[in-house]
């Protein structure tokens, strides 16, 4: 048969078809898309999964999120460790936060032990077959979740299809809770998951103990946006033992300083900060790597410019503004 005669699979948009949309384009204005893969990143302890607790629950009520819209809609979050600590999470927010006898909340937890990128059709007809198709998932976290490694193109490339398939399915926003790598500047593991997803969150304490999420970057949205909480300890009951039982809750708090964050340098980011420093007028990111690598920095390594800029920036010490980096102070 002439190619001419087969029926087109695909339909090409003349450029007069293009037209802005009015819908909105988001779960949480500003911070999460409507549609889309998100990663939160940071280390251990850093409170990240309390926070992505706290943002699903608010996603779940449809309550507006420390200022910024929310669009309501059904989460369903995979808790793929510590899973049986949710019952005391939920019931702290539940105390802190709800009426005695609130409306059915459209938040459904799942706690077991999977392989994403082999069990991610399953997870899928489990939430068709319950109702719960969902308009935010979080895979709480990446690791917990992933039978290969994480440094590895291929394994890493399974997983985001894998979690692209269950955004495809529902046309949802997928949070991936991840770690950091030992240098703590960017996410674990191998890059192409920075490179797939449409909003990339760090999460970190400061030296006060505070939970600051930094919008690092965002396909459709501003960048440099901080989140700032604290986590208080509560008291939900008590033990067969008569023991107290406790969880935490989120509190929203003012965005501490720069003074107050983690200024701990290395000497690669002290003299990263230097060749800035030595510009006033700041530099683009193109002049920067340039006369870094001519300090002999990111040779071996040029994704190591990107960490580091990014480390600056989360410290505080640095502002990105139309490709172009400053001194913050």
């Amino acid at each position: 048969m002439d190619d001419r005669q087969l029926a087109p699979r695909f339909k090409l948009r003349r450029f007069d078809e293009l037209k802005i949309g009015t819908e909105r384009t988001y779960l949480v204005k500003g911070l999460i898309p409507r549609v889309g893969l998100v990663v939160a990143w940071g280390p251990p302890k850093c409170g990240k999964s309390f926070w992505a607790f706290d943002l699903a629950m608010h996603v779940a009520l449809g309550w507006e999120y420390r200022g910024r819209r929310v669009q309501q809609g059904p989460v369903v979050y995979c808790a793929f460790e510590g899973g049986s600590g949710y019952n005391a999470r939920a019931e702290a927010f539940r105390q802190q936060h709800l009426t005695e006898d609130p409306p059915p909340i459209e938040f459904y937890l799942l706690d077991a032990q999977i392989d994403l990128v082999a069990d991610h059709r399953a997870i899928i007809a489990a939430m068709r077959a319950q109702n719960a198709a969902p308009a935010c998932v979080v895979l709480d976290t990446l690791n917990r979740s992933l039978a290969g490694s994480e440094s590895n193109d291929k394994d890493m490339a399974l997983y985001i299809r894998a979690a692209d398939a269950i955004r495809e399915a529902f046309a949802c926003a997928v949070i991936i809770v991840h770690h950091c790598g030992i240098d703590g500047t960017r996410p674990r593991g191998h890059t192409s998951l920075t490179g797939a997803v449409d909003a990339q969150l760090a999460v970190a304490r400061d030296i006060a103990g505070n939970v600051l999420v930094t919008v690092e970057w965002m396909k459709d949205g501003p960048e440099g946006d901080i989140i700032a909480s604290r986590l208080e300890r509560v008291e939900i009951g008590t033990d067969i033992d008569g023991d107290p039982i406790t969880s935490c809750v989120v509190r929203p708090i003012d965005t501490p300083p720069p003074t107050t964050r983690k200024a701990t340098l290395s000497k690669n980011h002290e003299t990263m900060l230097a060749i800035l420093r030595g510009t006033p007028s700041g530099l683009t990111t193109e002049e920067w790597n340039e006369q870094a690598r001519a300090a002999g920095l990111g040779v071996r390594r040029r994704a190591d410019l990107t960490d580091w800029k990014l480390a600056l920036r989360e410290k505080g010490l640095v502002r990105e503004y139309a490709d172009r980096w400053t001194l913050a102070t």
